[in-house]
This record gives C-alpha cells, sequence and structure tokens, in this order.
C-alpha cells in the first residue's frame, strides 16, 4: 500500500516534540498532529535534569534551555521551623557539563522544542485528532478527525504515541496500563513573599505534612506542592477557590518555615490523584508508545517529562535505521527491552519519593531534626546522600549494561558498555579533545574511536569499514599524525588518557551516545560481534571477507602510502570529515580500496544513500 509519509508522531507535549526532532534530523518525513485547539498554557514538569539537558545537547538545542531556566544545585530541608540540612548537588562521581537541573515551565520547554522542529520543517498540526489505527504489513492506516468535524484516512509507515496518560495509540494496541491509583496531591503555580533565596528546592514539613517549593525564573514565583491538600477549588480567577488555596498554602509554609510566608493569587491550580502504572511493552509491529502513554506516576521527582524525552530519542535513531535497512526489525524491539525496565525503576522510585516527600508520620516530624543534625555534621554520610538522591534524579547513573546492544569484550579503555560517552567528555570541559567529543556525539550516527599507532591490522580494519559503512558509522582516530584522515582532535592526548584506550584500542558509541562496545584491538571479528545486534550479519560478514581478501592485499602493496591517501580523501563532490557540529555528509566509497561504488557489493556494505536533505 502507500506510504504518504514514514512517521507518524501523535502528541505534540515535549515527547512527541522530540521524538519528531530527531526523526527529521535523521532525514524521515514526519507528519505531527495534537488534538489539542493549540499549545497547552499551563505547566505539569518543571524541571530539566543534567541527562536531558545532555540529550539537548546531542540534538544541538541545549543553549536556549539553560538560558530561559534557573539552574538549581541544592535542595534544602526545614521541619517545624528550623532549617535541617542544605544538600548540593555533587555530580562528581558521574561528571557531566551540566551539573544542575533548569528550573523551567513546561509551556516554555515546548515552545522552545517546537521552535527547533520548525527549523527542521516540521509544524505541529493543532486540533488534529488521533481516533483509530489499524496495522498492515508495510504500513499503518490511522484515522483522524479534525476540528471542523472532518474526517481523514492517512496512511504512515510508522506512528509514534506521544498522547499522554488517556493515549488513544495506547488503547488501540490494547496495551493494559498495569498498577494502582495513589495519593491526592495538589499543585500552584503562584508568587510568594518568604524572604527566601530562589537558588534551591525547598521541601518544607509543618510537623503534621510536608509541602514542596520549586523557585521558577521569575523572581518571586514559585510552583508550591501540597501533598495534604484540603477542598479547593481547580481553576484561578481570584474567587474564594483560588483566596482559600493561597491562605492555606501561606500558612503551611510559615509554620514549616518559621517565618511570614505571603501566597499571592495562584496563576493556576490543580488538585489531582496520580497514579502508579506503566504497560508491559512499548511496541506493537510498526506501533509504538512513548513517555505518558506508557507510564504514569507521582510527580514527586519530576521524573516524567524527562523519561519520556529519553524513549523519544532511543526510539528515534533505531527507527530511522531500520526504515532505511541499515538494521533489521529487531533493532527495534530493543526499545521496548531497555525501556521497560527503566519504567520499572521508576515506578519504583517514585513510590519511594513521594514516601519521603509527603512524610505524613507525626512522630517522624519530630525525628527529623535530630537525624538531619548527624546527616549535617558528618561530611561522609552527607555526601553519600547527596549523590544518592540528586544521582537518582539526574538521569546519569541510567545505562544500558544488558541490553542486546551492549557487548563485553575486553580491553576497551575505562568506558563501560552500557554508559555515557559523554561522561569521558565532561571530564576535563574545555579541551580540545573534551570539546571534539562533544561536537561527536552531536552525529546522527554510530561512532567508532579508534586509538592510533596500533597494529596494522587494526589501522586498515579502520580504514575499510570507513569505506564500508560510512552512511551510519563515524570512524574516528585518536592520536597519530596531525590532520590523518579521520582524526579526532586531541593534542597532548587528554581525552584518550581519560578513555584509557591503549596503540589500536577501540570503543563503540550509539547514536545516542551510550557505548556498546570496546576492545584491545580492533579486527573485522571483533566489530561483527558488536554489531551483530543491529541484524547486519550477512552484510557484516561479507565487509569481513573483503577487507581480508582483496583490500588487506592492496595495503600491504609496496604503494600503500598513495593507496591509503586516495582512499581517506572524499571524491567527486561529496563532503570530506565534517569540522563542526552536526553530521557529516558522506564520503563516496574510493574505488582504490573497494569496488565500483554503485556496484551491487559496494552498495549492499554501506548501505542505502542518504537522499537530499537527509541528515543521516
Amino acid at each position: 500500500m502507500p506510504v504518504t509519509s514514514h512517521v507518524l508522531v501523535v502528541g505534540a507535549g515535549p515527547v512527541g516534540l522530540t521524538a519528531a526532532h530527531e526523526l527529521a534530523r535523521r532525514g524521515l518525513r514526519v507528519r505531527l498532529i495534537d488534538g489539542a485547539p493549540g499549545p497547552a498554557v499551563t505547566s505539569r514538569a518543571v524541571a530539566v535534569h543534567p541527562r536531558t539537558l545532555e540529550t539537548f545537547d546531542q540534538m544541538g538545542i541545549a543553549a536556549p534551555f539553560v538560558a530561559a531556566g534557573r539552574q538549581n544545585r541544592a535542595f534544602t530541608m526545614f521541619a517545624r521551623g528550623t532549617r535541617l540540612v542544605r544538600l548540593e548537588a555533587d555530580y562528581s562521581s558521574m561528571p557531566t557539563r551540566y551539573p544542575y537541573s533548569v528550573i523551567l515551565e513546561q509551556t516554555r520547554t515546548e515552545a522552545l522544542l517546537r521552535e527547533a522542529v520548525g527549523r527542521l520543517g516540521v509544524r505541529v498540526e493543532w486540533g488534529t485528532r488521533l481516533t483509530s489505527l489499524e496495522q498492515e504489513h508495510d504500513g499503518v492506516r490511522a484515522r483522524l478527525e479534525h476540528t471542523d468535524g472532518s474526517t481523514e484516512e492517512y496512511t504512515a509507515g510508522w506512528l509514534v504515541g506521544c498522547d499522554g496518560g488517556h493515549s488513544t495509540v495506547r488503547k488501540q494496541l490494547r496495551l493494559p496500563l498495569i498498577g494502582e491509583s495513589s495519593e491526592t496531591w495538589e499543585l500552584a503555580d503562584a508568587p510568594v513573599t518568604a524572604d527566601l533565596p530562589q537558588d534551591t528546592i525547598y521541601w518544607v514539613h509543618t510537623g503534621r505534612q510536608a509541602l514542596m517549593m520549586v523557585p521558577y525564573s521569575r523572581e518571586g514565583h514559585w510552583r508550591l506542592l501540597d501533598t495534604a491538600p484540603g477542598t479547593t477549588g481547580t481553576k484561578p480567577g481570584g474567587g474564594a477557590a483560588t483566596a482559600s488555596v493561597a491562605e492555606r498554602f501561606g500558612a503551611k509554609l510559615g509554620t514549616g518555615l518559621g517565618r511570614e510566608v505571603r501566597v499571592g493569587e495562584p496563576e493556576w491550580t490543580s488538585v489531582f490523584t496520580f497514579q502508579q502504572r506503566m504497560v508491559p511493552r512499548m511496541h506493537d509491529g510498526r506501533v509504538f508508545v512513548c513517555g505518558d502513554a506508557a507510564h504514569v506516576h507521582s510527580p514527586a521527582s519530576g521524573q516524567g517529562m524527562n523519561t519520556g524525552v529519553q524513549e523519544a530519542y532511543n526510539l528515534a535513531w533505531k527507527l530511522a535505521m531500520a526504515d532505511r535497512g541499515e538494521a533489521g526489525r529487531e533493532l527495534l524491539h530493543t526499545y521496548s527491552e531497555e525501556r521497560v525496565p527503566v519504567g520499572e525503576a521508576l515506578l519504583g522510585s517514585t513510590r519511594k519519593a513521594t514516601f519521603l516527600v509527603q512524610f505524613k508520620n507525626t512522630v517522624a516530624g519530630f525525628m527529623l531534626p535530630v537525624v538531619f543534625t548527624f546527616v549535617r555534621n558528618i561530611a561522609p554520610l552527607r555526601r553519600a546522600i547527596q549523590r544518592k538522591v540528586l544521582g537518582s534524579i539526574s538521569g546519569l547513573r541510567l545505562g544500558y549494561p544488558e541490553s542486546t546492544l551492549t557487548t563485553q569484550q575486553s580491553g576497551g579503555g575505562t568506558l563501560e558498555p552500557g554508559t555515557r560517552a559523554a561522561a569521558a567528555a565532561a571530564r576535563h570541559p574545555g579541551s580540545p579533545g573534551a570539546d571534539a567529543l562533544r561536537d561527536e556525539l552531536r552525529d546522527v550516527r554510530w561512532t567508532l574511536l579508534v586509538a592510533a599507532d596500533g597494529p596494522p591490522r587494526a589501522r586498515r580494519t579502520a580504514r575499510a569499514v570507513r569505506e564500508a559503512f560510512s552512511s551510519w558509522l563515524s570512524v574516528r582516530t585518536l592520536g597519530g599524525p596531525a590532520g590523518a584522515p579521520g582524526q579526532l582532535p586531541d593534542p597532548g592526548g587528554r581525552l584518550r588518557a581519560t578513555l584509557g584506550l591503549a596503540p589500536g584500542a577501540w570503543v563503540l558509541i550509539r547514536p545516542d551516545g551510550y557505548t556498546a562496545s570496546g576492545g584491545a584491538e580492533l579486527t573485522t571479528a571483533a566489530l561483527e560481534r558488536a554489531l551483530a545486534p543491529l541484524g547486519r550479519a550477512a552484510v557484516l560478514a561479507r565487509a569481513a571477507a573483503l577487507t581480508d581478501a582483496a583490500v588487506l592485499a592492496r595495503m600491504d602493496a609496496p604503494a600503500d602510502a598513495a593507496v591509503l591517501a586516495r582512499a581517506d580523501a572524499p571524491t567527486g563532490t561529496a563532503a570530506g570529515p565534517r569540522t563542526g557540529p552536526g553530521p557529516r555528509t558522506a564520503p563516496r566509497l574510493g574505488s582504490a580500496l573497494l569496488p565500483d561504488p554503485g556496484g551491487p557489493t559496494a552498495t549492499a556494505l554501506r548501505g542505502p544513500v542518504p537522499q537530499p536533505g537527509s541528515r543521516g
């Protein structure tokens, strides 16, 4: 059947916008719809955590988010009028270029993401609602309804559901949302006068219950959370309902902080009973679910939006590779494989966070000053708590060590497979090697880093692989003569030392910035094992055979240097190695090493050639 668009993304919140951005950045055509009449005017999420900031950096869009919000590096606790402790952000064991959360209203986050997807030619179709879907062998038939009552039948190759907790996509797939209802809480966005610095999140215990205060970038404005609200209206407007909300928040916060607190008229309030539920799988055929469409939970640790963004980022590169034939459909199964356990762990951690945030036990309220006297005065204990609490919220400890895509091979340096490569770039910020790796992580392709000065076989393999798979694999060399083809600038070898790569050693990095494998010496057999989960085993075997036969024979010939120089140089009009952020245009295969670039063997080796406008 005809496929009129590669991907239909349902839902234009932060998760759907992230999915649309990353799919479009990889050259896929995207249609982005949302049943709402226009952008949201109220905010649920208020924090962009460090790993999400790293993700935005890899997408090339982080700077506006940092500029628009307020950096938060601390968590301060009060109880019954006494300050218990101030926990400072400690990321020394999980280095990052973003050692803070950015406090930013979700409405502003969405606006910045809409600007980003707009630059890639994608616009949101508001007032367009998915009513049903039907999967076929080579696509998904979606039925859409517009605000004027007209209907449309639309066919896409893939469908990504980012349509929230009441997801139509999830219901159409008959995916159960398993779990339970939980507590009833209240949120309010309001001006507050309390003589408090807005450089920290506050947890405030009255002796009977807890509240939280999150500072917005606007001076004097806060997101307030009451874990034991009374009966109140849910709409602002200056009437009795909002007045009672302001008075009640002011009285409770005054008791907990031990000072006068005046809460102004809320701009928005919401009383809600949150759920702790998730789906057992996130992928069915050509349809996927992300974010709240896949899991809903307590807002205690501010993980919902951030987790959804990570899911969209995890899915987009896999879907793009499968769509272009650069990987088999088995790659798509790793989306559920990797993200369902994250969702399960998230529900567990938010249950704990919910218990700690609300802390309703009256006796415990009296014990808090005693407990936190020890925490405040015993530095190792305080640091351990800081790392534990902020580490789990930051997302920086998330990895995929048990994934099918992660292969353990010895001698691959200090980065453990399945962990963030961005950690290495953050060890020495501002150094040429760190900045070069940061730029490399913005490439939409896989990255293969190879340490120079290794055995001749490792050098030959790196050159052959660069030629064979340049459309989806960036091969970069650390060290060696200045200006060598594919070299990642690292004068002084600081990045190479951080990575712990001996001569000839290598590390393979996924398009989402997580390490997949590594080894002491790059060989075609080792690389084939590392990339086998992509479903390209047959193609890799042909590459190995070619490398071990004709290519290696050519490289061992007397004219070795001239041959290599011709092979590593771009031919025709194709662009050479990237000199700045963003993806490269893959060079054409050089005839010195491989068969005719237009021939069937070369085509099979390198995969589909990116079309004009593709970022692959």
